[in-house]
This record gives structure tokens, C-alpha cells and sequence, in this order.
């Protein structure tokens, strides 16, 4: 990643001399690596102590440009990562602009710093008109809903403590960003004084907390009674293991597991106790699983209600004793409801649900055999499914995909990746994102890290600045990051992606680009046909077209690596194969594909 080095600055070089060089220390003693921002005048006093005070070290700041991405970014790099970035939001406006991905991140229950700032709080001290319209009373009020904790503050001091605060807040589970917004002239006060900087180093809290004893034997008494014994597997960690513990708990007692495509990987897909494919919302086949079920354990899964009464609603009403082990709730308030319908469970564990499963395999219950019959793992895609003739529908592309990322010659220099096995052996990929229209059957994962899951608000926009903060966590780690979108997602959010460009962050974007917002296509054409309407009109004021927009040059004025746009089938593998090889090279690349329409069957959004 390419430094943008302060001219003869060093850390350690400048004193501390204003109240913004104490919180830039601060920050550098929380170890955060990054602060993804906008500029903005209201916290010039901070962005001068970041350059010239840390000498743009812990935190380096990334430039973006629009505070939507620089949020994104965050949230990209958490969903890797599990761990916080910092990102700055120039005053109300800025936190205005950053909502919507506030809102994704709180959804997503994913950490990151948000440090806000406004003109002096002090009407005396304002300039005339600039200073009026950047100040506000109460900034916070603007994503109080969405947000975990927040706080305004007038003083050095009081900034110190806060900023310390909300880095441990925004790490304890359930996380969700926090939000600090700093007084102009608290940054540019001069001290008089060396401030007392938290000693955040003595901090060794715990992030979350499991169950306590006696709801680790009542959870593996229902599980010893259970003879059809099923996991719903939702939010859960990308650490590896954690991983192979879901994957012993569930072979031990031979249990079913139901995964999800709004979540990140958490089983691998072809384990033969994993027996259908993820949707993002739920399948027949899935449902049939829940309602022969005799115990359901659900582990933070999303929406839980509403999939006992989704089955239900297929056929399928379950008798099922269930336990619902997560801490969702300590978030929950009555404006955003993503608390979701409230389902009666015989058991809740308010607790991590990663330690709720390493301490059931710590508690050497006995084992009964399970009455469900045997499996060979989630069926494959239909090749069917990819279509004929020129056309390309998405399980086309999806397999021109995967061939793409498993060919060995695609990866140019296998020996300096460290993931890769050997020379025929290519380095493995991180699918960031997803578009709605991916069959749950086209998504293989055997690592936590294969796919990342959707952005937990459904705010269009979102994708492209996610794969950017994606990219900046997998940096050197030898895999590959890759982020499939669709075209709106990526026309609303596309300029994210300079700042991958701008600091040599190897990534690459497949469009899936239909030229449609295509899932609102679907439902107007429903609507039409529940008024006996004429359902053809369903593309109006939907399409993404006359002018079609060129996202190759789009792309490339934005330094990103892009030809023209693969329209033919038979050029998919090739222009795909080249795609991987440049971007696994240290490469941005953006491939975009127009594909069938008709390919979205799955939808139900």
C-alpha cells in the first residue's frame, strides 16, 4: 500500500502542543490502523495532528470521497477483520451523507470508530454563515437510532475520555459504530498543560461474554434428547477456529446446519451435513428441514421469527424445542426494527454464540444418533441454469467465475503468495459481495473468509466501498478480494473506488449489469398482476439505460483496469481468466458483464 509520507515529518518529531495533538495520541495508542475520511474543516485541527503530530502512522489516513465510502470502508474491513477502523465525518453535512452506511454497519452489527465534528459550540466563536450552517446542537440526534453509543464534548479532556470509551464500546458484543463528535475549538486550543491520555492498554476486557454453566448443560441436555437436531447458522466470527468447532459440534451430534447468504460463511457448503444451499431468503428445501426438526439452535441467526413462520407459511410448521443463543438484543430499541418479529424460544442464551459452541464441546455430553438421513452435502447448480446461445445469465457467470479463480495460470507469481500450496495451486478468494440474483447453489465456501456476506441494511450503494475496505484488510495476506455487484449498487457507489486505485489495494469488481434496478422490476410486475395490469410496463422507470452507462471508462478515469463490456458468452472464460490474473498481479480491475434479466428467478425480496 503506497505512504503518503509528511515532508520531513517523523512520529515523535512534534511536540504536543494542541488539543488535537492529544487525541491524534490517542488514537495511535488505540492501534487503529487507518482513519478512512472526507476532508473537512471542522476537524482541521485533528487532520493536521494526524499528518504532523503521528506523522500520518496509526492511524494512516485514507482519502475518499464521499463520507458514504469512508464509512463503507470501515464496514468493509471489520467483516474481515472482526476489529474497528477509524473514520472522520466533517460536520453535520458529513454525518449526514455518512447515514446511510451508518445504518448498514449498525444493521451488519459490525465495529468502527466514527469521529465526528462541529463549528464552535460557542455562538461568539463562529464565523459568519460557514460556521452557522456546520453547527448543530445535537449532531448524534442525526443516527441516535442506528448507532450504539454517542457523545458531544467541549474539552480536551472530556475528548479524550470519550474517544477511549467508544473504542471499547464499539468493540464489546453486540458491536455497532459509535460516534464522537469533537468541538472545533477544543482541536485548536493550545495546551498549557500535558493532558492525562487514558491508558487504554490496561484494558483486557473481554469483547464478549459465553453462558454460564448451567446454560451449557441445559442446551446439551436438549441436545443429547434430540434425534433431529438442526443448526441455523447467522452471524457468527471469521475466525478459523471457530470454523472447525461448528463443524465438530455439528458431526458430533449429527446435526443439519441451514446457512444464509445475507450472513458471512460460516459452514462449508458441500459438508454433507449442510444438505441444501443458502438463500437469502428461505427455501423450500430448508423449510422441510425446519419443520422435521425436533431442536432448532440458532446461533445469532437473522430474523428468526420470521423463518419459523416463513416455513410455516411453506408447509412446514415446526414442533421444534428452540434455542436462541445471541446478544442482538442489548441493540434493539423502538425506532430501527431489525429486532424483527419476537419468537418464543425454550431457551434464550444471551451469549456469544462462538462460546456457546465451544463450550458445549467442552462439556462432553453424550451423544444420541440422529434420525436424519444421510446427506452428500448441498446440492451443486444446475448446469441448465447457465442457459444457451450468446445470452449470459448468472449461473453462467458465476461458473466462468469460479473456473477463472480456480485456474492456476491466472495467478502470475504463485511463490510470493503465502496462501498458495504450490505452483499449480492458486491463491484462494474472498467474495466481498454478492448480488441479489446469485443462486445460493452457486456459492462454494470452505473457509470463513470465502464469502463475506451482504452489508445488513440493504442499502443500495454499499458494495463498492465494502470491497475497498475488504481489499485494505486483506493486503498481503495472499488472498484474493472480490466483489460481484450490480449495476446500480455500483453506479450509486462507484467512486469508492478511486481510493483502491489511489493506494494500490489489488481488487476486482465484476459488475453483473443488467441495466436494470432489477429487483424493484420484480415487483412491479407483481403488483401488476394482482390489479390485472399489463405486467410489460413493470420496466419503467427502472432502466439503466439510453444513455447506457460506459462503467469501463467509468472505471478507468478512476484507475481501475477495464475493457469494453462482455456481452458474448463465449468471451466470459477469457476476459475473466485475464481479469484474475492482472488483479492476483497487484492489479484494480473492474470486468463488466451485462447478463440476462431472466437470470434472477430467485428473487423474493
Amino acid at each position: 500500500m503506497r505512504a503518503e509520507d509528511p515532508e520531513g515529518v517523523a512520529l515523535g518529531d512534534t511536540a504536543m502542543e494542541w488539543g488535537s495533538d492529544a487525541l491524534a495520541e490517542l488514537l495511535r495508542r488505540l492501534g487503529l490502523p487507518y482513519i478512512a475520511l472526507v476532508p473537512g474543516s471542522s476537524y482541521r485541527g485533528l487532520h493536521d495532528s494526524l499528518v504532523n503530530y503521528n506523522g500520518n502512522r496509526d492511524p494512516q489516513l485514507l482519502v475518499c470521497l464521499h463520507e458514504e465510502h469512508a464509512v463503507a470502508i470501515a464496514h468493509g474491513y471489520a467483516k474481515v477483520t472482526g476489529q474497528p477502523l477509524a473514520v472522520a465525518v466533517h460536520s453535520n453535512v458529513g454525518l449526514m451523507h455518512a447515514s446511510m452506511a451508518v445504518y448498514n454497519a449498525y444493521c451488519d452489527r459490525v465495529p468502527m470508530l466514527i469521529i465526528g465534528a462541529t463549528g464552535p459550540v460557542d455562538a461568539a466563536r463562529r464565523r459568519p454563515w460557514i460556521d452557522w450552517i456546520h453547527t448543530a446542537g445535537d449532531q448524534g440526534a442525526l443516527i441516535r437510532p442506528y448507532c450504539k453509543w454517542d457523545d458531544q464534548v467541549i474539552s480536551v479532556e472530556a475528548a479524550l475520555n470519550s474517544l477511549a470509551r467508544a473504542y471499547a464500546i464499539t468493540r464489546e458484543a453486540p458491536s455497532a459504530p459509535t460516534y464522537v463528535c469533537l468541538d472545533v475549538s477544543l482541536q485548536e486550543q493550545p495546551l498549557t498543560d500535558r493532558p492525562a491520555i487514558p491508558d487504554v492498554g490496561r484494558d483486557r476486557s473481554p469483547r464478549s461474554h459465553g453462558p454460564d454453566a448451567a446454560t451449557v448443560r441445559a442446551v446439551g441436555e436438549l441436545l443429547g434428547q434430540a434425534r433431529r437436531p438442526l443448526f441455523l447458522l447467522g452471524r457468527l466470527s471469521r475466525d478459523e477456529q471457530d470454523w472447525d468447532r461448528r463443524i465438530e459440534l455439528a458431526e458430533r451430534h449429527r446435526a443439519l446446519v441451514v446457512s444464509d447468504l445475507k450472513t458471512g460463511a460460516a459452514f462449508p457448503s458441500a459438508h454433507r451435513l449442510h444438505p441444501h444451499p443458502p438463500g437469502l431468503f428461505l427455501t423450500a428445501e430448508n423449510a422441510q428441514l425446519i419443520g422435521a426438526a425436533d431442536l432448532i439452535i440458532s446461533l445469532d441467526w437473522i430474523d428468526l421469527a420470521g423463518t419459523i413462520s416463513a416455513a410455516a407459511g411453506l408447509g412446514h410448521p415446526t414442533s421444534a424445542r428452540i434455542v436462541s443463543c445471541s446478544t442482538d438484543s442489548a441493540l434493539h430499541n423502538g425506532w430501527s426494527k431489525d429486532s424483527f418479529g419476537y419468537q418464543q424460544a425454550d431457551l434464550s442464551v444471551p451469549a456469544d454464540p462462538d462460546l456457546l459452541v465451544r463450550a458445549l464441546l467442552e462439556s462432553d455430553g453424550p451423544a444420541e444418533p440422529s434420525e436424519w438421513p444421510a446427506s452428500d452435502g448441498a446440492a451443486a447448480a444446475d448446469p441448465a441454469a447457465a442457459g444457451g446461445g450468446h445470452d449470459i445469465f448468472m449461473h453462467g457467470l458465476a461458473e466462468a467465475l469460479r473456473d477463472a479463480l480456480a485456474d492456476p495460470h491466472s495467478d502470475s507469481n504463485p511463490d510470493s503468495n503465502p496462501d498458495a500450496g504450490d505452483a499449480g495451486t492458486p491463491a484462494p478468494a474472498c467474495l466481498v459481495r454478492l448480488p441479489l440474483g446469485w443462486a445460493g447453489a452457486d456459492l462454494e465456501v470452505a473457509h470463513p473468509l470465502d464469502y463475506l456476506g451482504l452489508d445488513g441494511g440493504a442499502g443500495i450503494g454499499s458494495g463498492p466501498g465494502m470491497a475497498v475496505g475488504a481489499a485494505l484488510a486483506l493486503e498481503g495476506s495472499g488472498r484474493l478480494p472480490v466483489a460481484v455487484l450490480g449495476d446500480g449498487d455500483f453506479l450509486m457507489g462507484g467512486s469508492a473506488i478511486w481510493t483502491a486505485a489511489h493506494y494500490r489495494l489489488p481488487l476486482l469488481i465484476v459488475v453483473a449489469n443488467n441495466s436494470f434496478y432489477f429487483n424493484d422490476v420484480v415487483h412491479q410486475e407483481r403488483v401488476a398482476r394482482q390489479r390485472q395490469r399489463p405486467a410489460g410496463n413493470s420496466w419503467i422507470g427502472q432502466a439503466i439505460t439510453d444513455p447506457d452507462p460506459d462503467l469501463g471508462a467509468f472505471a478507468r478515469s478512476l484507475g481501475f483496469q477495464a475493457g469494453d463490456q462482455v456481452r458474448d458468452r463465449a468471451e466470459l472464460p477469457a476476459a475473466l481468466a485475464a481479469a484474475v490474473a492482472a488483479a492476483r498481479s497487484g492489479q484494480c480491475v473492474l470486468v463488466d458483464v451485462r447478463v440476462r434479466p431472466d437470470g434472477y428467478a430467485a428473487l423474493g425480496g
